[in-house]
């Protein structure tokens, strides 16, 4: 496993947050949501706010919904096949409030202009803060250009310490042990860590319900993107919460 590249000055612009949503049309509204998604709501909902300089969409087929886990009690989807098309955007370091500020506003502001989804349910919707990123070559597409890049596939995963564990030695533990073997003989390139960003004024006064809650103040969502489709159970260790880019 390569450092992080965090603290290299050649590359100023940095992804300091992360809006992760996770979202299901109702049933017969599938193509419908897509085009109003892809042709709008990307768009006018997110990446024409000031500082989001990426996003990228995902779909969680159910090949890959399979191989979530734990199947009971998940605390991102419940139930565990919740949430099938995922949406991720960077904004730039510094300027969480700025961007996440005008789209509290502008979602109203769509709503009420019609230009909303009503046929839709949120699975996961969260503001995140990064934390750091490790990478498996040494000269690796940063994760600020993940976005752009065209992996064929990410995993998402939520760690929390339990039965009064220290977050600082599950730290080291991932470093150490959990995340190197990840980057061996496979398609994970890299892995950027987030904190997530409790619920507040700027998220509670969302026109719809945003799913599950944001993980505890001690949990790392890490997200992981991949050369090639996430592989199943028996001949991988992403077996986490896959999606992928379909060709095209």
């Amino acid at each position: 496993m390569a450092p992080s590249d965090d603290l290299n000055p050649g590359h100023p612009v940095r992804a300091g947050s992360m809006l992760y949503t996770l979202v299901d049309p109702e049933p017969g509204h599938e193509v419908a949501y897509n085009r109003w998604y892809e042709r709008d709501h990307f768009y006018g909902g997110c990446m024409t706010g000031p500082w989001c300089f990426a996003g990228s969409r995902w779909v969680a087929t159910r090949e890959l919904k399979d191989l979530r886990f734990p199947a009971k009690g998940n605390s991102i989807s419940d139930p565990v096949d919740r949430g099938s098309y995922v949406a991720i955007y960077w904004v730039e370091d510094g300027h969480h409030d700025d961007h996440f500020a005008w789209g509290a506003d502008q979602v109203v502001r769509l709503y009420t202009a019609g230009r909303g989804f009503q046929e839709r349910r949120h699975a996961h919707t969260v503001l995140y803060r990064h934390r750091s990123n490790r990478y498996r070559d040494k000269d690796p597409v940063p994760v600020d250009l993940a976005l752009d890049h065209h992996y064929a596939g990410i995993v998402s995963v939520v760690v929390e310490p339990t039965g009064g564990a220290d977050p600082v030695d599950l730290d080291a533990w991932l470093d150490n042990e959990g995340l190197p073997p990840l980057f061996t003989d496979g398609p994970v390139a890299s892995c950027a860590q987030w904190t997530a960003v409790p619920r507040d004024g700027m998220t509670s006064n969302a026109p719809m319900d945003l799913g599950s809650p944001p993980p505890g103040p001690d949990a790392t969502m890490q997200v992981f993107f991949l050369e090639g489709p996430p592989r199943p159970a028996g001949t991988g260790s992403w077996t986490m919460r896959p999606a992928w880019r379909p060709p095209g």
